[in-house]
């Protein structure tokens, strides 16, 4: 099995209004796919955001404690199936301003928010 490492720059979410502000949950799911995202968001400890072309957020959280996850570091993340994440799937944090990555933490399952239907629409 090869494992393809990819680093993901991360942004900080706005401390003042949530992303999921005004989103409605669905279905959690096992796996989404990297290439239809348009980045990722550490918006607090422990809460992993993926940006879906503006109308969909993925709320990814780690199975167990991933004591270096914050706004600001980046991910490195083991992917095993091309272009795809999914839950169990393995990475770890690189703290900014440092060169060795954390331990290995785990994902969750991905939740998808969606914006509500605009009504008339």
């Amino acid at each position: 099995m090869i494992a393809a490492v990819l680093a993901l720059p991360l942004t900080a979410a706005a401390a003042d209004k949530s992303p999921l502000a005004g989103r409605v949950a669905g279905t959690p799911q096992r796996c989404i796919t990297l290439r239809q995202t348009e980045g990722l968001t550490i918006a607090e400890r422990d809460l992993i955001l993926f940006r879906e072309s503006g109308r969909r957020i993925y709320r990814a959280t780690p199975i167990g404690r991933c004591g270096q996850l914050q706004p600001f570091n980046a991910l490195i993340l083991d992917l095993y199936s091309g272009n795809t994440v999914c839950e169990n799937d393995r990475f770890r944090v690189l703290t900014s301003g440092t060169s060795i990555p954390g331990p290995y933490c785990r994902f969750g399952k991905f939740v998808p928010y969606d914006r509500p239907a605009k009504p008339g629409s």
